[in-house]
């Protein structure tokens, strides 16, 4: 009987990944994370993940002393990478560029920290940092890494860190919604456009619509958006008016999760088509986020698993 228990123990031994593996596997929620905060891509993310193990599995794990820091390093400067290409890429965008919609798990919005940072709202925010300024942002603000781990992770003195990270929390702190709303009152408002979708009644949904509220449509170039920010809640309003006329009793809603927030899932004929998100702020919408374009909802199909810890 010892003999057998030892070789089924022998077994499980190989059976188990070696711990370089282990490790990635450990921090790969988080590490997912960062990548998605510094892009606002989840494909892209996804790549720079495939990149970071490529990276990682080259390394000499005896010489590695914090893999958690090893890894978010070469997770930060992969993405620092990507940012810039998918710069060049925005460029030549049809339409508004909005962040990637991520379909998320209950635990996300319980972390508010995780939930504000990953919002459609602060996502937008980040967009208007130059890129080094978003990594050490996110990775400092969000990610609580010292100035001497963001040094090396952006190629960097600490003592540069320090001063991007002052200036990238103060032009932050100056776009950020300054009365965020409770999920309730954005549960509330979105509650307001369901039934504008379902009774043609947009009466409620316009009394919530702040008087300069901003309406993006993401289309891509793919689907049929609205190719400038619509702003004023007269125009909004005529807006959603006019698509819903189109669209009439074909058009489905659904509350879900996006991005650690309450967000409405969109269908036509019930085939995905949309994904709204809103901004509110002293109790009104401030501004609509409508996401079509297909290559951006393939995360809307199942939860994705965002951390800013280890497993």
């Amino acid at each position: 009987m010892a003999g057998t228990s030892q070789t089924a123990s022998g077994s499980e031994a190989n059976d188990r990944p070696d711990p370089a593996t282990e490790a990635f596997v450990a921090h790969r929620n988080l590490l997912f994370t960062v990548a998605y905060e510094i892009l606002g891509s989840a494909a892209d993310a996804e790549d720079v993940l495939q990149e970071t193990w490529l990276r990682w599995a080259d390394v000499d794990f005896a010489t590695v002393r914090e893999p958690r820091a090893y890894l978010v390093r070469i997770t930060t400067r992969q993405s620092l990478t990507r940012l810039r290409t998918l710069g060049r890429r925005k460029e030549s965008y049809v339409g508004p560029w909005l962040p990637e919609p991520l379909l998320t798990a209950p635990d996300v919005a319980e972390d508010v920290e995780l939930a504000d940072s990953v919002s459609m709202a602060m996502l937008l925010v980040l967009e208007t940092l130059a890129p080094t300024e978003r990594a050490v942002f996110v990775l400092r603000e969000v990610f609580a890494l010292s100035h001497e781990e963001i040094a090396q992770a952006v190629d960097k003195s600490p003592a540069a860190v320090r001063q991007i990270a002052h200036r990238a929390r103060a032009h932050v702190a100056a776009r950020r919604p300054r009365d965020a709303a409770s999920p309730a009152e954005t549960r509330a408002a979105l509650a307001a456009f369901q039934q504008a979708v379902e009774t043609g009644d947009l009466q409620h949904l316009l009394d919530i619509l702040a008087p300069d509220v901003v309406a993006l449509s993401d289309g891509g170039g793919i689907k049929q958006a609205v190719p400038r920010p619509v702003v004023g809640a007269a125009k909004v309003g005529r807006l959603l008016a006019g698509g819903l006329a189109k669209i009439g009793a074909k058009i489905s809603t659904e509350p879900v999760e996006v991005n650690g927030h309450p967000a409405l899932v969109l269908r036509i004929d019930g085939e995905l088509d949309s994904v709204l998100a809103m901004r509110m702020e002293n109790g009104l919408v401030s501004s609509l986020y409508f996401v079509r374009n297909p290559e951006k909802l393939s995360h809307m199909g199942q939860e994705t698993t965002m951390s800013r810890t280890a497993i």
